[in-house]
């Protein structure tokens, strides 16, 4: 009983201790170094409040105040910011189009110092998607312990399950796809046994065994056309080989790899024998806005993991008709990765139709086991391109998705660690200018991304909650009972 007592005051002293208001600050000329870095990011007017706390953890205490430059205060005093939700988006929204201005005071070995004000700008463009969905994986690369598939309400902190591998034990699964960010239409992948590509339309699952004699593994690598009738996957197997000694863990590979497209409407595989399931490696598609067109990447055929450094993705795009069902005859390369000495992979165009984003590494067709990789756009109406330096970090850089309207997108980036990949998300103008992005927040981000041991992956925007039935999930997974697909003639 006393230690209860005990804690309850020692509770109490040190929640007293964090709610001093600053006296006889230090004025500094230079700004807080802060966690997560939100000094200068832009932000749409009702994402989840953006807590922070002194990178120093030897802080005790800060009170930090948010002005806006078109009216509104907000004030926090504690160990960390704790801002209520309903008045950060009374603010916010006030303040659409301009900025915030935070300054922070902060308590250190008893002495207060008052930083520089930084800011914080709003944009005009709405987020007005529910959430993320993504994978949470721990970097050690096998199968096993708690892997998921999750979904965040980006306006708030909520976090719900999608699918656990406590109801698939030993099963890999990912390549999570919806349709334009619409997850009424949803695809997944479940590797291994009892696997199959599943179909999800309006509710109701319908698990495919996507193997056929023409095609020699299941689908993955997922994008929808925006009609809704078609599916475009990746047929293939995915390897790894570890490295011994510093620098590079691990290299990811695909000894083979074809793009096949499947009409959902009467599971119909739609092939290119000549252009799409070739001896070369095409991977990663996508179809273009208006879905006349499928971009994708491709890459010699070579001896891997032995010559691993000889992957290099070149992007092409190949004409697609959806009334007839029928690829075209002829494939352009938009970027030649042999002649330029890099690869080029996981295209993504902007469902307005004006820009193309994709990732650039020095080799390989799985760029997010590279610290060189990084984000690139190229300009639809010109074709010219350009890294996104704004966004890019001096590690990996990878797994992007667009925002149902085309000014947000969504990445994946080890910029902290080099080993944890985590989300973030940026602003991108009709200009092309992309803002600083911003790490998803969390209620208590300090302690929420020093306490997580796993790594994001494939993040998407999704408009609506997804309703996922596990039950089913599972059912479908240990019957094995998969429906077939053929060939169109």
């Amino acid at each position: 009983m006393r230690s209860r007592f005990t804690y309850i005051i020692l509770f109490m002293l040190l929640v007293a201790s964090c709610s001093r208001k600053p006296t006889d600050a230090q004025q500094l000329s230079e700004l807080p170094k802060i966690y997560p870095d939100y000094i200068g990011v832009t932000i749409p007017a009702d994402i989840a409040p953006l807590n922070f706390a002194m990178a120093d953890e030897q802080t005790t205490c800060i009170d930090v105040i948010v002005k806006g430059a078109e009216g509104g205060e907000l004030h926090s005093n504690g160990e960390e910011t704790d801002f209520d939700i309903d008045e950060w988006y009374a603010l916010t929204e006030q303040n659409r189009g301009s900025k915030l201005s935070v300054t922070v005071c902060a308590e250190q070995q008893g002495q207060w110092k008052q930083y520089q004000a930084f800011d914080i700008f709003v944009s005009t463009d709405s987020l007005d998607d529910w959430g993320v969905t993504y994978r949470r994986i721990s970097p050690g690369y096998e199968v096993g312990g708690n892997i998921g598939l999750y979904q965040r309400n980006i306006h708030t902190y909520d976090e719900y399950p999608i699918l656990l591998e406590s109801a698939v034990p030993g099963r890999c699964f990912n390549c999570h796809t919806p349709n334009r960010t619409d997850p009424r239409q949803l695809t997944m992948q479940i590797r291994g046994e009892g696997g199959g590509t599943m179909v999800q339309i309006d509710g109701e699952q319908r698990w495919l065994n996507t193997k056929t004699d023409s095609t020699k593994a299941a689908g993955s690598y997922a994008y929808w056309h925006p009609s809704g009738n078609y599916c475009a996957y990746a047929t293939n197997t995915v390897h790894q080989s570890f490295f011994v000694g510093k620098g590079q863990r691990i290299e990811a590979y695909h000894e083979f790899s074809n793009i096949v497209v499947l009409d959902v409407r009467s599971n119909e595989l739609i092939l290119s024998p000549q252009l799409m399931t070739t001896s070369h490696l095409e991977i990663f598609p996508a179809f273009s806005a208006d879905g006349k067109s499928l971009y994708y990447s491709t890459s010699d055929s070579c001896r891997v993991p032995a010559e691993y450094e000889k992957v290099k993705c070149s992007l092409c795009r190949i004409s697609f008709d959806a009334e007839k069902g029928q690829f075209g005859e002829v494939v352009d390369t938009l970027l030649n990765g042999p002649m330029m000495d890099k690869s080029f992979t996981l295209a993504r165009p902007s469902y307005d139709g004006r820009w193309l984003m994709y990732c650039q590494t020095s080799r390989s067709n799985f760029p997010v086991f590279h610290k060189d990789a990084d984000l690139w756009l190229m300009d639809l109406q010109t074709g010219e391109t350009r890294s996104i330096d704004e966004a890019n970090s001096d590690d990996t850089d990878s797994y992007h998705n667009w925002s149902s309207n085309s000014h947000w997108f969504v990445f994946t980036s080890k910029r902290e660690d080099g080993m944890y990949g985590r989300l973030y998300i940026a602003h991108i103008g009709a200009d092309g200018k992309v803002g600083k992005p911003f790490l998803l927040p969390q209620r208590q981000p300090r302690k929420y991304y020093r306490d997580m041991m796993d790594s994001y992956n494939v993040p998407d925007f999704t408009k609506v909650k997804v309703d996922f039935n596990v039950r089913e999930a599972h059912r479908q997974v240990y019957a094995n009972e998969r429906v077939p697909v053929t060939i169109r003639k």
